[in-house]
């Protein structure tokens, strides 16, 4: 097991910004992804971002490129998003993930470990 455990998440106006933390725990390992889905009512769980922990390439959805950004702390074992100009469609439950699998961190299958998640609310 890989404990992930989430921070950040809160209330803001649509235009505003959060940034969520997501610390990792326990085993490290030499190649995989830290990265972001997010839930919305009555909606599937939907890939926002993740980035390879080794190289830190970064992959975003396309609602969200310019607007949010994935970032690490090696020393710390944490990732983080960074998220700016929230719409109140992006009002969710937002998922700190682990994936192993190279080239598959944006599908939700592939998924290895999931955080408890943490919720964003975006008001108009």
């Amino acid at each position: 097991q890989v404990p992930l455990v989430e921070s950040g998440g809160g209330l803001v106006q649509a235009g505003g910004s959060l940034r969520l933390s997501c610390a990792a725990s326990g085993r490290t390992f030499s190649s995989y992804y830290m990265g972001w889905f997010r839930q919305a009512p009555g909606k599937e769980r939907e890939f926002v971002a993740s980035i390879r922990w080794f190289g830190g390439t970064t992959y975003y959805a396309d609602s969200v490129k310019g607007r949010f950004t994935i970032s690490r702390d090696n020393a710390k074992n944490t990732v983080y998003l960074q998220m700016n100009s929230l719409r109140p469609e992006e009002t969710a439950v937002y998922y700190c993930t682990l994936t192993f699998s190279d080239g598959s961190s944006f599908n939700r299958a592939k998924v290895d470990y999931w955080g408890q998640g943490t919720q964003v609310t975006v008001s108009s």
